[in-house]
């Protein structure tokens, strides 16, 4: 197997381009001194001065031509091998370009957490600070400051949490001025480093064994007839092992020595599968796509109804590309479907399989990570994080439920994987298949156009027909009491009729928590956040109300904060309450939920998951959490509370999300020998995203809807970015937002390559303007150019116009964006 190259530095050359995991855009020179120059190479990281700092850099190669009057050295290389490969750099490059993102969070944000080195700011008290405290006039937020620093230095936030009040950094530099306090800076050491496990082994220069105890003469005897083992696989058979081989290594009767171990994020072992047999449309999808491996660039859409076996394909022609000698990078689009893609590789492939995504620990996630880089994996999964695997050159990229956003990042480095699964498949001249039962507008339009080559799977692999699907108006129940509003006649007499056949249900409704508008029956005020723009949602299970936004909460027993009453009425539906109603309407049914309130611990997916497989579970309540890829014979019944709550989104995919959404949730249900049926309620039965999805049409759907997008100049006919304006104060985000949005207007409106090219829409508030204490506008920038829309955003940003911004006010960009709340 391949492994992380390195690439010396020539010794001709030894100023290289460094990328700091700082907010900053360029890339910087340093110097190598001779004593580095045998260690530096591309894809290390770097401890570097940065300023007055010293922080994590990360080596990209020889630097271009700079002022060597100017140059700092490099203080230490951190890795012995290169964490990532030099064939990534370009990709990463490119990334950092397109989503107008420094290179070095770019790499920061590829890694595994928790690798980084950086310094803090220690505060201590001075003599001066000592005397002042007792002499000189003093505010109260000094005295205190310096009263906690008598006790003990402290850095800013340790500072800030000892005293309960914020600190500014204004305050500390008048304190240093005066002499009352230093600050020094401090390497904060990285918080993931290789497991280490002692082994034992048998030293040459032992005694003979008859002088040796009986215990003794047994460890012996194992290590000699078995080779060396670890102190814990020794304590097993002998449980005083540890504190007989450290007196054994003193009497030079063994050796103890660390030996670096993976730790284990797969658990339960898997046996080998046999493949099974083709049909002729898998078969025919296979062959052709197999002689596109290895033969350059190439994007095909497998677009296949919902169990006709797409993942037999990827696992045929995974196969293909390991024959190749090829690598390979499987994207799932939640960590709820990795298990079981990850089951269903690893029974096929064993230990070749290597797994990324942030439901392992940060150590386990750094073991996979060098696994891959070490070459001793050759196949990864996961999920969007894992289109940064460090293979070298990649042969062969899948990205399964292609259209699924949850392929999107929000926040920070907001880039799309799919999109990037491409790029990188481009970068490394490999084949991209992006796989779907609803694909994407964007990916169907690809097609159309001629960009992407299509494969299509029509039929279920068991021959069963898609199921049956029958709309149920809610707006015929509006008047009724209680639950009755939400699960119809209709839908309680299917889901008796699946449980009395012995099957499995899902009930599918897109809202976690109990009550999802909580409002006063004296004022009639919402509860609200009162952090965030929105009302909070009762969580039932947990006796308090939270905001599914910032995070905060209260206790269920709180008053109205409007007027003091302590009668709130729980409007709205969740799933925690639709759990409970399904426990009261059957009895004797087992009910589970799966949704991120009850998924948060570790392990809970694959037990939930295990627990439907073996039929312990009648019905499964859930969010989209259910509705993605997931493959269980005994699920006939699919019952959807609400298909209209992403309908009425204030978003131009709305309809999309929609249709994709329904069509999924849609095809768990008759996946075994029995027919399927679906029950589907909704207040917009002749709604076309509806009634595509009923009939489960994607062409009717994408026909009519693309219609609208081309009118409208929405993608894929244009690129869009959302400038994201954020702030406290909000007449000051405002301002900011108002006079960026003057700055637009006046670059259209001169004489220059933007007019008539470029469109802008606001500023204007955000649909949800508060968030977290931060108010927030949004402006829109569209062009069906690419070219032309960066460069008008990177004037904005970085030109003559550019504002200032800084912890008060924060603009973000986001290229390509999925939610425009």
């Amino acid at each position: 197997m391949t492994t992380v190259k390195e690439i010396q530095i020539p010794k001709h050359r030894q100023i290289v381009e460094v990328a700091v995991a700082l907010p900053v855009h360029d890339t910087f020179s340093y110097s190598i001194p001779s004593h580095f120059s045998h260690q530096s190479c591309p894809g290390k990281r770097v401890l570097v001065p940065f300023g007055r700092r010293t922080v994590t850099g990360y080596l990209i190669g020889p630097a271009r031509e700079t002022d060597l009057r100017k140059i700092k050295h490099i203080l230490d290389v951190l890795d012995d091998k290169p964490l990532f490969p030099a064939t990534m750099i370009p990709f990463f490059k490119w990334i950092a370009a397109y989503y107008i993102h420094p290179l070095g969070q770019v790499i920061n944000t590829a890694l595994p957490a928790g690798l980084n080195l950086y310094d803090i700011a220690i505060l201590t008290i001075s003599d001066a600070g000592m005397q002042a405290m007792q002499s000189s006039p003093l505010s109260p937020l000094e005295g205190i400051i310096l009263s906690a620093l008598a006790k003990q230095p402290a850095g800013i936030k340790q500072l800030q949490k000892a005293i309960g009040q914020p600190v500014s950094w204004a305050l500390i530099h008048q304190m240093r001025q005066r002499g009352w306090i230093y600050v020094d800076r401090q390497i904060k050491a990285r918080q993931i480093r290789p497991k280490t496990v002692r082994w034992v082994t048998v030293s040459g220069t032992a005694p003979v064994s008859g002088r040796l105890s009986p215990q003794r003469q047994a460890i012996r005897k194992i290590l000699g007839t078995e080779g060396d083992l670890s102190i814990s696989a020794l304590k097993t058979r002998i449980p005083t092992t540890p504190t007989l081989v450290r007196a054994m290594e003193k009497a030079g009767q063994v050796c103890i020595y660390e030996k670096t171990v993976y730790r284990d994020p797969f658990g339960d072992p898997i046996e080998p599968d046999t493949p099974p047999p083709l049909t002729d449309e898998q078969t025919e999808a296979v062959n052709a796509m197999e002689p596109l491996l290895g033969q350059g660039f190439k994007t095909v859409l497998l677009a296949g109804v919902t169990g006709s076996g797409k993942t037999e394909v990827y696992l045929r022609l995974t196969q293909a590309a390991l024959n190749k000698g090829l690598r390979v990078l499987v994207l799932v689009p939640e960590i709820a479907l990795i298990s079981q893609t990850e089951r269903r590789f690893r029974a096929r492939f064993g230990e070749t399989v290597a797994v990324l995504h942030s439901g392992l620990s940060r150590g386990e996630r750094y073991d996979q990570w060098i696994r891959i880089a070490n070459g001793e994996a050759a196949i990864a999964i996961g999920a969007r994080s894992c289109i940064f695997a460090p293979f070298g050159d990649p042969g062969l990229v899948i990205v399964d439920e292609e259209h699924d956003a949850s392929y999107k990042q929000e926040g920070g480095l907001a880039y799309n994987a799919r999109d990037l699964a491409v790029v990188r498949a481009r970068h490394h001249n490999a084949l991209a298949i992006l796989g779907s039962a609803t694909p994407s507008i964007q990916s169907w339009y690809n097609v159309t156009v001629g960009k992407y080559e299509t494969a299509g799977l029509t039929r279920r692999v068991n021959r069963q027909p898609l199921p049956a699907i029958q709309t149920v108006d809610l707006s015929q129940s509006r008047d009724d009491r209680g639950i009755r509003r939400y699960i119809t006649p209709q839908l309680q007499q299917e889901i008796q009729r699946t449980l009395d056949d012995g099957n499995q249900a899902i009930v599918f409704l897109n809202r976690r928590g109990f009550s999802a508008f909580p409002i006063c029956a004296h004022c009639g005020q919402a509860i609200r956040c009162k952090n965030c723009d929105i009302s909070l949602t009762l969580h039932k299970r947990s006796n308090a109300f939270r905001c599914h936004y910032c995070g905060f909460s209260k206790a269920a027993a709180s008053t109205c904060p409007s007027c003091g009453s302590d009668k709130i009425r729980l409007l709205g539906v969740g799933t925690e309450k639709i759990q409970e109603a399904m426990g009261q309407l059957f009895p004797g049914a087992r009910v589970a939920r799966m949704d991120r309130d009850t998924m948060t611990r570790r392990g809970s997916i694959v037990s939930l998951l295990k627990d439907l497989k073996h039929r312990r579970i009648d019905i499964l309540v859930g969010t989209q959490m259910v509705a993605k890829g997931h493959d269980f014979p005994g699920i006939t019944l699919v019952g959807v509370i609400c298909a209209d709550l992403t309908l009425n989104f204030p978003d131009f995919r709305a309809g999309e999300r929609t249709f994709q959404l329904l069509a999924q949730v849609a095809g768990r249900a008759g996946r075994g020998d029995q027919p399927g049926k679906v029950i589907l309620q909704t207040f917009n039965p002749e709604h076309f995203s509806i009634l595509s999805a009923k009939d489960q049409d994607f062409k009717v759907f994408f026909n009519r809807e693309i219609g609208f997008r081309k009118a409208l100049g929405y993608p894929p006919f244009t690129r869009m970015i959302v400038l994201r304006i954020s702030g406290k104060d909000s007449q000051h985000t405002a301002g900011h937002a108002r006079t960026l949005g003057e700055n637009c207007r006046e670059m259209l409106a001169a004489d220059g390559p933007f007019h008539g090219q470029v469109q802008v829409m606001g500023p204007i508030e955000a649909p949800l303007p508060r968030i977290a204490n931060r108010y927030r506008w949004q402006i829109l920038v569209k062009s069906p150019d690419t070219t032309m829309l960066h460069r008008f955003v990177h004037e904005l940003i970085f030109g003559q116009r550019a504002m200032p911004t800084g912890r008060n006010i924060k603009v973000t960009v986001d290229v390509d964006p999925f939610f425009l709340m």
